[in-house]
């Protein structure tokens, strides 16, 4: 284990770039990075294990092939370097066959959390101008009615044929192309990524990953995952999403580790029946599912005591009591860790780095990075002092976000990147999350913008205002919860309130719909009409307090 603040103080990108890259700053690809000089051995990429029990073994070289082959049908279709390509896909080897094949060719690669409905894919497709959509016969219905699509691409399209006769078919494509493609270069400032991420004020914003991310998310790998080569690692977070997309796919293939894709829903079963056939060792995802494990039953969770080598959590806080349990009753170190989509993950409590680690701090920052906590101004505030969790960007090396695509709000004050995150910073240099400092909802490890719910209940006819807050909840941190004023002569019945929610869910997504609906007749608002859902918030966190107390 190496000592963190000598981590820290010896830090030099240049350095750590040629620890984790073999590409120059000018001269880089990440297919290359993250399969191609992987591929001289037999060593295993990707282990899928579908959901009807069928396994399958993908090495680097087999995956350098496929990808070849499906680069040069994009190429072939007319997919150019900085082209978008969407992949609506679950946890399936196509998917990464997929993000392989853009990256070679220096296109950039854009996900859909299968979870989606239409409306919440049109935008990110629309926006992002995709060129090419890649999914399966289980997404295939979302993208009917997405205005201007692209071409479509569908894994086992011929099954359907007289259903989607225009789709191409993803194996039928691929293995009637040449198995050699060039590698597209690119430089370090290139995007390879478009991602977006959830606002307050307005629809989900997009934002260019640049090749430089490459390098913190090896970082990030190895200090705070503390990824060894012998470990078997699963991170169970969605690809869809950030944190699987960058550590479940791009951060163990930069380091030549295999990854396991497991496309069953995750409960007790699962859990147990996955990490004792691959011997997992080493865990990450979010704390919904550590506490799904602990509300399952003991002596099935008992099974998996000594088998975890170290367990990470990311994309809400760690819970002290769910820390507890991981020690006492399977034996292994569970740590927090701090990220988001726009930085990576920025503050950890590292497996691989030797520093003090206490319940209910996030750790300290990543090296390469710098942090700390100001006002609305800017101004650095002093420790222990509650204020915006920032990124000071002068004394950050590794920071890479420059910015949303398409937004009229900048995230960054003088010298700092704002994360929106409400926290302190102790006199040791760690951090304790907060809150946040905005709207935005965490629920079940997903981060929700109010906007996108209100927006999609205002297309319902019997609604004409809506907010959205997001309500405290032991399991999955907040619920979604709305309060809606109905149209003149609409009855406010439970069927309407389980027809509202339904219609949210279809056309937006699967964990995006409030769980609880208020009918009111008025919403809380500013003088020049911002609805302050601050003051619903405070108002149901009083109803909690005063049932405790009841």
């Amino acid at each position: 284990m190496l000592n963190y603040q000598k981590t820290v103080q010896e830090f030099d990108l240049n350095t750590v770039a040629r620890q984790y890259l073999s590409g120059t700053m000018q001269a880089l690809n990440a297919c290359f990075e993250c399969c191609d000089r992987h591929a001289g051995s037999d060593a295993i990429a990707l282990y899928w294990h579908g959901k009807d029990g069928r396994k399958e073994q993908y090495s680097f070289a087999e995956l350098k092939k496929y990808a070849s082959q499906f680069a040069n049908f994009l190429k072939a279709q007319g997919v150019q370097k900085g082209d978008r390509v969407s992949g609506l896909l679950p946890r399936t080897p196509e998917l990464i066959i997929t993000i392989l094949a853009t990256w070679r060719i220096g296109a950039v690669y854009q996900p859909l959390f299968t979870a989606f409905g239409p409306k919440a894919i049109e935008h990110r497709i629309q926006l992002g101008q995709s060129k090419l959509v890649v999914t399966d016969l289980a997404n295939r219905d979302k993208l009917v009615d997405i205005a201007n699509c692209p071409d479509i691409v569908t894994v086992h399209a011929e099954r359907q044929a007289d259903a989607y006769p225009q789709d191409f078919s993803f194996w039928s494509v691929l293995k009637g192309q040449d198995e050699h493609c060039e590698l597209e270069m690119l430089t370090i400032d290139d995007p390879f990524l478009l991602m977006f991420t959830s606002g307050t004020t307005g629809p989900a914003k997009p934002l260019k990953v640049p090749l430089k991310a490459l390098i913190a998310f090896g970082g990030y790998m190895q200090n705070a995952i503390g990824l060894q080569p012998e470990d078997a690692f699963w991170n169970i977070a969605d690809p869809g999403w950030a944190y699987g997309l960058y550590y479940a796919i791009t951060g163990p293939l930069l380091l030549g580790h295999s990854t396991l894709f497991y496309e069953g829903g995750f409960n007790a079963e699962s859990v147990c029946e996955i990490v004792q056939q691959y011997g997992i060792t080493n865990l990450a995802g979010a704390p919904t599912a550590y506490r799904m494990m602990m509300a399952a039953d003991q002596a099935q969770m008992a099974q998996l005591r000594g088998k975890l080598r170290v367990v990470s959590s990311a994309g809400e806080p760690l819970n002290p009591e769910v820390i507890r349990w991981f020690e006492q009753v399977l034996d292994v170190p569970i740590y927090d860790h701090y990220g988001q989509t726009e930085v990576g993950m920025v503050v950890c409590n590292h497996h691989a780095l030797e520093h003090p680690v206490r319940s209910g701090s996030a750790g300290f920052a990543s090296p390469g990075y710098t942090i700390a906590v100001v006002d609305e101004q800017g101004q650095a505030l002093a420790a222990d002092t509650a204020g915006i969790l920032a990124i000071d960007i002068r004394q950050s090396p590794m920071m890479w976000f420059g910015g949303y695509e398409e937004s009229r709000k900048s995230p960054f004050v003088g010298d700092y990147y704002l994360t929106g995150d409400t926290a302190e910073i102790h006199a040791d240099g760690s951090m304790s999350f907060v809150g946040r400092s905005d709207d935005v909802i965490t629920t079940s490890g997903y981060r929700v913008g109010p906007f996108d719910v209100e927006s999609a209940l205002l297309e319902h006819d019997a609604v004409i205002e809506a907010a959205v807050i997001g309500v405290p909840d032991p399991e999955r941190t907040e619920v979604i919860k709305a309060f809606v004023v109905l149209a003149q002569q609409v009855q406010a019945t439970q069927q309407l309130e389980e027809e509202l929610g339904q219609f949210v869910k279809k056309r937006l997504s699967a964990h995006a719909y409030p769980r609880l609906i208020e009918f009111v007749t008025e919403l809380p608002k500013t003088p020049s009409g911002k609805i302050q859902r601050f003051l619903l918030r405070n108002q149901e966190i009083s109803k909690l307090q005063q049932a405790k107390t009841a």
